[in-house]
């Protein structure tokens, strides 16, 4: 099933990879880019594709080799075995040994995974102008992701196993409780806590693009809370912007480098693309469709 889906994916990537490979201009697009910026758009979206081609066939390398060599129930046996042998006997239950192998197994595929990182920082992006990443910033930003990961991971994974353990057959309702309530908790906490780990967020400051905003926001009925400006282009030059927020509080994020680079009838344009997935309510349905799939998981499993 893994080669199957690899295959499949890959196919698609090759004919995508035929029209990167287009170099006349639509017509469409005619009066708004030059015909030297869609070159250089179709380069570097072939140069993403073939990256995309080596790390696609090495990840399922990876898959392959897993199951094949039993890597996983070797890694469990090795994790309970250091529990065991070095750890308090309070912490060598199944709740702990959980976290431990799935810690472990996190750090093994990100050292299996740094060498393409690497690839595509300061060498992919690089070549087209895009990196503004330092190699200790680079670092940096690996060591909070890590911390981060050893102090998120192993109270969600504890409450998930708990949950189990406890609960009997009707384990599949209690998580989704648990998934849902994390989801909502994790949409809350990471712009207050774990964003400013990585990137500093300004006020938008009074002018032209600030109450251009507005407009679009109270056309839409949209809950706009604050603007914000996020550093962006302390790691890339690419431009973007997005919201984030509880349905009756929104804010608006808007990358430096997009302010920078552009007029302020295009930040809005911007931005009327991401509001328009609001008003059209696809991040509430894929939430709605993501609980719809638990709760069939949940009907199956009890139904067998």
């Amino acid at each position: 099933f893994s080669v199957a889906q690899y295959c499949f994916e890959e196919f698609l990537s090759l004919r995508q990879y035929q029209v990167l490979k287009n170099t006349e201009l639509p017509k469409v697009l005619e009066q708004e880019v030059s015909k030297e910026v869609y070159d250089k758009s179709q380069e570097y979206g072939r140069a993403k594709a073939k990256f995309g081609f080596v790390k696609g066939l090495w990840g399922q390398i990876q898959n392959v080799a897993f199951i094949h060599y039993d890597v996983l129930p070797k890694l469990w046996s090795w994790t309970g075995d250091l529990l065991l042998r070095f750890a308090p006997a309070r912490f060598t239950g199944e709740i702990s040994h959980s976290i431990v192998f799935v810690l472990s197994f996190i750090l093994i595929q990100q050292a299996l995974s740094l060498p393409a990182n690497i690839y595509h920082t300061f060498v992919l992006e690089e070549r087209f102008g895009f990196n503004k990443q330092t190699p200790k910033l680079f670092i940096t930003d690996m060591i909070k992701s890590n911390l981060l990961t050893f102090v998120l991971v192993p109270p969600v994974l504890a409450g998930f196993l708990a949950i189990v353990k406890k609960t009997g057959n009707q384990f599949v309702t209690y998580l989704w409780m648990f998934t849902a309530v994390i989801q909502m908790f994790m949409i809350t906490v990471y712009p207050i806590v774990i964003l400013p780990l990585f990137n500093k967020l300004s006020p938008l400051e009074e002018g032209k693009l600030k109450t251009d905003t507005e407009a679009l926001a109270k056309k839409l009925n949209f809950p706009l809370h604050e603007l914000f400006v996020i550093d962006g282009s302390k790691r890339s030059a690419h431009s973007n912007a997005y919201f984030f927020g509880l349905p009756w509080k929104k804010h608006i994020v808007i990358y430096d480098t997009l302010i920078e680079k552009s007029k302020e009838e295009e930040v809005v344009a911007v931005l009327a693309h991401e509001l328009g997935h609001w008003s059209l309510g696809h991040t509430t349905r894929l939430f709605g469709i993501s609980q719809a799939s638990d709760t069939l998981v949940q009907v199956f499993s009890q139904c067998y």
